[in-house]
Formats: C-alpha cells, sequence, structure tokens
C-alpha cells in the first residue's frame, strides 16, 4: 500500500470522526425529551426556601441552566417519574423554569409553564413562563398556555381573535389542525403566616 493511499485513508478516518463527534454535541444540544415538576419550599432565608423547592420538585441535585422558550422539534414528553431516573447529582441541565417568591403572610404566588406543540414534528413548539401574585391555579396555567400557543400561532400563521378569551382561542387553534397539544403546569402556594419566604416553582426539564 502507498504512502498516497495510507494518508488518504487517515484523512477519511479523521473526516469521519470529526463528523460524528459534532454531531453528538449536536444531538445533545438539541434535548429529544423533556419533563415537567414543580414545587414549594418554605424557609426562614429566600436562598433556603428555594432551595426546598427545588427539592420538592426533585431536581435539587442538578446545575440547573436557564434557557428561553422554544419546544425542540420532535422532542417527546415524557412522565416527571421516569425523567428524574435521566439526571444525576452534579449533571448540567437545562431548563425553562418560572419562579416566584414572596415573604408576605397569606400572599398568593404562582409559577406556570405553558406548552403548546405543533402537528408537524419537525417544526418546533414554545414554552412560556409565567409568575404572577394573587392568582389562582387555574387562571395562572390558562394565561401561560394561551401565551404559549398564541407564539406558536403567530409563528404558524393562524388566525385567532387576541381580544377572544382563552376557551375561544383553544378552540380556534386546535381546528386549525397545526398545534396538535397545549397544557400548562402551575404551582401556587399562600405566603406563610408567620413571614417565612416561599417559593414556587414550575420548571420543563430538557434531557438530550
Amino acid at each position: 500500500m502507498s504512502m498516497k493511499t495510507t494518508k488518504s485513508k487517515k484523512q477519511n478516518i479523521c473526516f469521519l470522526i470529526r463528523h460524528l463527534i459534532i454531531k453528538e454535541l449536536y444531538n445533545l444540544y438539541v434535548p429529544t425529551k423533556l419533563f415537567f415538576t414543580k414545587g414549594v419550599g418554605r424557609h426562614k432565608d429566600y436562598l433556603s426556601s428555594f432551595e426546598a423547592a427545588l427539592r420538592h420538585a426533585g431536581i435539587e441535585i442538578c446545575n440547573l441552566v436557564t434557557v428561553s422558550s422554544i419546544f425542540p422539534p420532535g422532542c417527546k414528553i415524557i412522565p416527571r417519574s421516569q425523567g428524574l431516573k435521566h439526571i444525576k447529582p452534579g449533571q448540567i441541565t437545562f431548563a425553562v423554569m418560572a419562579r416566584n417568591s414572596t415573604n408576605e403572610p397569606n400572599r398568593l404566588i404562582a409559577a406556570s409553564i405553558g406548552v403548546a406543540v405543533p402537528a408537524d414534528n419537525i417544526q418546533y413548539g414554545y414554552l412560556s413562563e409565567h409568575h404572577p401574585c394573587g392568582v389562582k391555579e387555574k387562571l395562572a396555567g390558562d394565561y401561560a398556555e394561551d401565551l404559549a400557543a398564541q407564539m406558536l400561532a403567530t409563528t404558524l400563521g393562524v388566525n385567532f381573535d387576541a381580544e377572544a378569551d382563552w376557551n375561544e382561542r383553544e378552540q380556534v387553534f386546535k381546528m386549525s389542525g397545526k398545534i396538535v397539544k397545549t397544557l400548562n403546569i402551575t404551582k401556587t402556594a399562600e405566603g406563610h403566616k408567620d413571614g417565612l419566604w416561599t417559593t414556587v416553582i414550575a420548571a420543563a426539564i430538557l434531557l438530550p
């Protein structure tokens, strides 16, 4: 075998290895599955109440990196119980998170994540964050869900009346055939009666 042939084969192998590495890195940063979780925590210190909320949600072992709100194409929503099996201590984990805190007694706070999934699985969808005060769980969840659906609808060119209520818009979105699913995960809590910090979180955890 000539030196020229050997060199050519080595170049081809190097190219293949580089291609596989790039492909693997691309796959790592485009999540293929996600799960939703939520939690509440209370403590005299603000940061500790957040830690308690993370523990309640089951994601305290992760190094969380919050990201903006795109639902990746073809991404599969899996149950929380299954999703928690895919994380391990110290793992850098990407999340879309809504978070709210108060130390005001009896103040109602909410954290909600809404999601809108397109019918075409090669199209991306949307995740939204909402963190209001004084709003009950259903209203907070509906608002987050509506927000995600509106963002997706404008991307897909679905016409809708922005002044209509969520129930009416939801029917329009689903009848268009372009949006297959909308949902939300929401956590609410009232501020502790003795003024401890209360923190609520809702999160979509993105997995490779």
